[in-house]
């Protein structure tokens, strides 16, 4: 017998173990076992619930145990598959490789995530930004050390299940399985990234750090291989491509390689913190939010109109009791990113809140080519590291000023480590930016009574929300549209916009090539 029970419940209950112990165990008969399944916090009334899902079971087989095992084949003398990036989508790609019988071969430009933690203090401290070990570049990739946030809405994709079930078997919480916003946290990532590293490795497959590539060996219309800042030439039976938003050059060597890829919008705009203590006010509805419950996130969204064109302002990658940090990738210029520790106890809130860029943003960039939103994106970032003195301070204002568009004559404490330089954001921003931010912020004040207020403050700048490039592949065999096997994959290319959808389409893409050019 196997049946699933719904309870709505007071989150004391829902989110105490040992008292949903004592609510479910007297309504579970003969011996049966329950599980907790689902839980979701619903704070939409003036009461804050709990739904739950609870799955009971006879016997000692759990109908909801964990499906995935890590693989044991070795494939070291197995035809290679050479992976660009170890990102979620390189990394999953690399454990997809490992089920099906081919052996992975990664490389990443950056450190290991033992190693690139000295990169992340010394732009923290130092000012001191790494081209090629930073927030984004690095094993595991931007989410390592930016949150870790799980959710995704792309369940037609693939098998969300499944990938959470990968997270858990190399170290996530199972907690994650559990939770309508499952979220691991920046500072258990890691661990998860280096056993996932661990299984790669065991079992025949390799991963080459600092191992930046320079060159893709390209013969008869078919990718050979790749070329190394070393020189050192590597061939495989194809290339999976899955070097995120942030890799430049590697959008640069596809255009010098007459490898089609097209400019593609995006979003951009600011991070704002509050005090953790008034978002939850807010979201939950009383002065305190007590033990149970975790720190409040929120989504807002509106739609801004400016000579009668609309455009959506709305909250992106929002991190409860989070920080924020700097997503640099390069000297001279600024970009901020969000994120959260495991435990959510920081005593801020903050969120990314952007606009998406138009192609009347990008007018003036049009001699770039394809690179029109890449050069809009880095003007901006340039031009926000200027403002703020020319290292990684960034420039920000307190809400209420930059609503009004008044020069802060001092800010309050933030968790940006580098530091804030007070700078009227209007000087970074364009107009179509800024004056969309103003209205979409005062918008959010009215459905959030208490939002606005110069309590909290605005930090420039957002820009890396997703990929300024799109490298279009085929619907069918997912390899480029006019280049056999390369396999444009994840956000870089275009086709994710998170952890859980980088690693879906990362297995996919390596599924894809393994189908089509490795008898297995």
């Amino acid at each position: 017998m196997n049946k699933i029970l719904k309870y709505r419940l007071k989150p004391e209950i829902a989110l105490d173990e040992n008292q949903l112990d004592a609510f479910i165990s007297p309504k579970v008969k003969g011996g049966a076992h329950w599980k907790l399944l689902k839980r979701s916090i619903d704070a939409r009334g003036r009461k804050v619930s709990v739904d739950v899902e609870i799955g009971l079971y006879e016997g000692e087989n759990d109908p909801w145990s964990l499906a995935y095992e890590k693989p044991e084949t070795n494939v070291s003398n197995r035809p290679v598959v050479l992976i660009i990036g170890t990102g979620p989508a390189g990394l999953f790609a690399a454990l997809r490789c490992l089920e099906m019988g081919a052996k992975p071969v990664l490389f990443e430009r950056g450190k290991n995530v033992q190693d690139r933690r000295r990169d992340l203090a010394k732009i923290n401290k130092e000012h001191i930004v790494n081209p090629d070990s930073n927030y984004c570049f690095g094993e595991g990739g931007a989410g390592t050390y930016s949150d870790g946030k799980l959710y995704t809405r792309s369940k037609k994709r693939g098998d969300v299940r499944r990938i959470l079930e990968m997270l858990v078997a190399h170290g996530a919480s199972e907690d994650i399985l559990k939770d309508t916003h499952p979220h691991i946290g920046t500072n258990k990532l890691p661990k998860v990234i280096a056993d996932i590293r661990e299984t790669i490795t065991s079992r025949g497959g390799e991963i080459h750090f600092n191992s930046r590539v320079v060159d893709i060996v390209i013969k008869n219309g078919e990718t050979k291989g790749i070329v190394l800042a070393t020189g050192d030439q590597h061939i495989g039976e194809g290339v999976i491509l899955a070097t995120g938003h942030s890799a430049r050059d590697i959008f640069e060597l596809l255009e010098k390689k007459a490898v089609t890829i097209e400019s593609k919008p995006f979003a951009l705009g600011v991070r704002v913190e509050h005090p953790q203590q008034l978002i939850d006010s807010i979201q939950y509805h009383c002065d305190h939010r007590g033990k149970y419950l975790p720190a409040a996130p929120y989504a807002l969204t509106t739609q801004t109109r400016i000579n009668d064109v609309k455009r959506g302002v709305f909250s992106f990658c929002m991190c409860p009791g989070g920080f924020i940090v700097p997503s640099a990738t390069a000297p001279g210029e600024v970009v901020v990113n969000g994120m959260s520790p495991s435990r959510r106890d920081s005593k801020f809130a903050n969120s990314g809140i952007v606009v998406a860029v138009e192609n009347v943003d990008l007018k003036k960039y049009q001699n770039h080519g394809n690179f029109s939103a890449l050069a809009f994106q880095s003007e901006i970032e340039k031009r926000a590291c200027e403002v703020a003195g020319g290292q990684q301070k960034a420039p920000a204002q307190r809400l209420g000023d930059f609503i009004v568009g008044k020069l802060s004559s001092n800010l309050p404490d933030c968790s940006y480590q580098p530091g804030l330089v007070s700078a009227q954001l209007s000087e970074v921003l364009p107009d179509s930016i800024y004056n969309r931010l103003q209205m979409g912020f005062e918008d959010f004040g009215k459905k959030s009574k208490g939002y606005v207020t110069n309590d909290a403050v605005v930090v420039g700048v957002e820009s890396r929300t997703s990929s300024p490039i799109h490298i279009p592949r085929k619907k069918d065999t997912w390899e480029h549209i006019e280049l056999k096997r390369l396999f444009p994959c994840g956000e870089g290319a275009g086709y994710a916009g998170g952890i859980m959808s980088a690693a879906i389409d990362g297995e996919k893409c390596a599924e894809k090539l393994i189908e089509q050019y490795i008898n297995v």
